[in-house]
């Protein structure tokens, strides 16, 4: 298999992840936050957090798979 085929397939699961931990949060993260925080009106707020969150989990997932630099000589 060819290296962007499965650089293609790394990102489609880790969007398939993403999708299900935003449902999950969708779910029950945010009305946990609102809860414990009611000063917090707007849904943007949250909803901006979570893909905050989101995208550091998907940046560390890529970080940790990616191959390390090659040493310069």
């Amino acid at each position: 298999m060819s290296e962007r085929l499965k650089i293609l397939g790394i990102f489609a699961v880790l969007g398939f992840i993403a999708g299900i931990l935003a449902n999950v949060a969708y779910d029950v993260v945010i009305p946990a936050i609102l809860a414990a925080l009611p000063n917090i009106s707007g849904k943007w707020v949250v909803s901006g957090f979570t893909g905050m969150i989101l995208t550091l989990l998907v940046l560390a997932v890529w970080a940790y798979f990616s191959q390390k630099p090659r040493k310069m000589e």
